[in-house]
């Protein structure tokens, strides 16, 4: 998996993995099938990874039917032309939990929505993503986790932030619809900028204004 973290940055774990480049599977990268339909249980996690660039129409559509698997989607996205992308996450698997981290860099029409749903009880659903939303850029992110009836002791948060330019257009809509009281759930949106201080402490220090910017930009990626 040197691959992925020499072109892509991408950090790899002990798990069984299921990769796409540019939207497309990749047999050599993976140790599981083109299916992202969770149904056996596995010892290791199962980390889907979905890297480089897209445009047009796309779709991730994951369920774990599985009890007590976890479930890792890591997606490092660029978008230049017009792009759109469907996310759906069903839980239906007990104790199963999912986490997903999502990075975009957008220099052009971006349209994310996400649909996850709790079917099972004690099912997580996490989901966290940043956008780098570049000069002239216009993106859209909608999402909504649903927690289904009977699903006791579920457990949820969406969150939605970026680092804009000025001229950026920002569009963010996270959301739960609760039907069965969860032991946690949230969401948020919120917009980064750096302050005068840290950027005036950075050209202090001797950097220039390019690389200013890609420290910033390096500091809003790090999910750790």
């Amino acid at each position: 998996m040197n691959y992925l973290w020499e072109k892509f940055n991408i950090k790899t774990f002990s798990a069984e993995t299921i990769v796409f480049v540019d939207g497309e599977y990749q047999p050599e990268l993976s140790t599981l099938p083109n299916d992202l339909k969770i149904a056996k249980k596995y010892e290791l996690p199962v980390h889907i990874i979905y890297v480089g660039e897209i445009a047009g129409e796309n779709e991730i559509n994951i369920e774990i039917l599985a009890e007590n698997q976890k479930v890792f989607l890591t997606e490092k996205i660029t978008t230049k032309k017009p792009a759109f992308l469907n996310i759906f996450i069903k839980n239906t698997g007990k104790n199963s939990e999912f986490f997903g981290k999502t990075l975009v860099q957008n220099y052009g029409q971006l349209k994310i929505d996400i649909f996850c749903e709790h079917k099972g009880e004690n099912t997580g659903l996490f989901i966290e993503n940043r956008v780098i939303a570049h000069s002239n850029s216009d993106t859209k992110l909608s999402g909504i986790v649903k927690i289904e009836p009977n699903t006791v002791g579920c457990r949820s948060d969406m969150i939605f932030s970026a680092l804009a330019a000025p001229d950026a257009k920002i569009q963010f809509s996270p959301a739960q619809k609760i039907e069965c009281p969860p032991d946690s759930a949230g969401h948020s949106a919120n917009l980064w900028r750096p302050t005068e201080p840290q950027i005036q402490y950075l050209r202090e220090s001797g950097l220039s204004s390019i690389e200013v910017k890609t420290v910033l930009e390096e500091a809003f990626t790090n999910f750790d």
